[in-house]
């Protein structure tokens, strides 16, 4: 008998790993490695200080909430409230050990054996894990050329067994930020259809746009309808700590308590203490930090000419990704390995983000330039712009 976890593919970033093995990269070319979307400093030297005294508090060592800390939750729901001009309880905010246990959480108080989640294509690879470990059927959503997700095509695929529609805006892998109008319209579509819409918002710190990026949290009753999830991991680079939230509904909050005392117990204290101080200290720090990304947003888009003059296509970019579509008949998952090897790049190829035969797959990559700067982002096009290879037939471009 096959499991459904040896049946679920193996995670993207450590296969991209292993391409590394054999290859030397001389030290005036080193490996500009964009596979990874997490920060690769550590937190800021403020946080670390705090951090450090946190460690002689007996209770950053010991079990705490199962559902997390009073104070960060109610910290959270706070700064929810602001930043999206709606209500928020700490009752509907719950502390995870992660934003992908966020999402686990959720679907296991969500759905049940053999029921179906729609999933926007490219999907994030670690959804499409989870619900294939779960005995859950992911349905794919097919995006438009501007790779938003319509509502109208999603209600298509609804059926008697659907529980979820699972957004992620700004978007990984595809760097693109969904319109409030789209979010209204996924709303809209869930509420009147019974499901849950469930909205990753990992990267909401770095969304390009001054104002919140939707007004969902303004409904009426919105926790019937919409869950949120959030990670700290990025915004206060907390990578190692792991920890996440979800907003939503108390009563599916007290579900997901069963999920979290079975799993974890509860988020590491030491994280969610540190959580809580970034949330109270770090808001200049964390709006720099998002300038910072957005300059590096505009410098793929600067640097790209030479890359589509040699025929590559930029789909998307936003937040910690650029969405590339390459020129060549080899297909992504090939080439990625060429490109390590040939122009000391890692980056991963769109068969891993996409279904098992969908076209697209082979002709796009996922680029995650947030931890590179300027100097690597010119690099790296100008790397790419030196492959060569058989080009695609013309029309074969997704």
């Amino acid at each position: 008998m096959v499991t459904r976890t040896e049946a679920t593919f193996f995670p993207p970033i450590p296969e991209a790993q292993r391409w590394l093995k054999g290859v030397d990269f001389p030290a005036d070319r080193p490996l500009i490695n964009l596979s990874q979307a997490a920060p690769a400093d550590p937190p800021p030297a403020p946080m670390r200080a705090a951090m450090a005294e946190m460690l002689e508090d007996p209770a950053s060592h010991l079990y705490g909430p199962v559902l997390g800390l009073p104070a960060l939750r109610k910290a959270l729901a706070a700064d929810w409230a602001r930043q999206y001009g709606g209500r928020v309880e700490a009752a509907q905010v719950g502390i995870t050990a992660g934003c992908n246990q966020a999402f686990a959480a959720t679907i296991a108080a969500t759905c049940g054996e053999g029921d179906e989640v729609i999933l926007p294509v490219p999907w994030y690879f670690n959804h499409k894990m989870w619900l294939d470990m779960s005995g859950l059927r992911a349905v794919p959503l097919t995006c438009g050329p501007g790779l938003v997700p319509d509502p109208e095509a999603a209600r298509a695929l609804i059926t008697p067994r659907t529980r979820a529609i699972v957004l992620v805006t700004p978007n990984n892998p595809c760097g693109v930020e969904y319109p409030a109008d789209v979010l209204d319209g996924f709303f809209d579509l869930c509420a009147e259809t019974g499901i849950r819409l469930i909205v990753d918002e990992t990267y909401r710190d770095f969304d390009s746009r001054s104002r919140a990026p939707h007004s969902l949290l303004m409904r009426d009753g919105w926790d019937q309808v919409l869950v949120q999830l959030y990670s700290f991991s990025k915004a206060y680079r907390l990578t190692g700590h792991r920890v996440g939230a979800v907003i939503g509904q108390p009563e599916l909050l007290h579900q997901i308590e069963k999920f979290q005392d079975t799993v974890a117990i509860c988020a590491p204290s030491l994280g969610q203490r540190a959580a809580l101080w970034g949330l109270e200290n770090l808001g200049q720090w964390k709006a720099e930090q998002r300038e910072e990304i957005l300059d590096r947003r505009a410098a793929i888009e600067e640097h790209f000419a030479p890359l589509a003059a040699k025929g590559w296509r930029l789909l998307g970019c936003g937040a910690y990704f650029a969405y590339i579509e390459h020129p060549f008949a080899e297909g992504s998952a090939t080439l990625a390995p060429r490109l390590v090897r040939e122009a000391g790049v890692l980056i991963l190829p769109a068969t891993m983000f996409t279904p098992e035969g969908d076209p697209s797959g082979d002709r796009q990559f996922r680029v995650a330039f947030a931890n590179t700067d300027r100097a690597g982002i010119a690099a790296f096009t100008r790397r790419l712009a030196q492959v060569d290879g058989p080009l695609a037939a013309p029309g074969g471009a997704a």
